[in-house]
């Protein structure tokens, strides 16, 4: 995978929060993130950290790091 990715292979989306167990992204992040620039990716994944903390998420096991 690219490393402008933060995919873990884990695509639930938590029904109360509506992002995804395993990286963080709703489903319209995912939906175009092929079609989104490098720079609002980058964007998105520092984002997700701090997104899946406040929605009380824990990044699964071997989720890569967002830089």
């Amino acid at each position: 995978m690219s490393k402008e990715t933060p995919c873990v292979a884990v695509c639930m989306i938590d029904p109360k929060t509506k992002l995804c167990f395993g990286c963080g992204r709703t489903l319209p992040e995912i939906a175009h993130w092929h079609a989104m620039e490098s720079a609002e990716r980058l964007a998105i994944m520092a984002l997700l950290p701090g997104r899946m903390t406040e929605a009380g998420l824990s990044p699964i096991a071997g989720s890569p790091k967002h830089v």
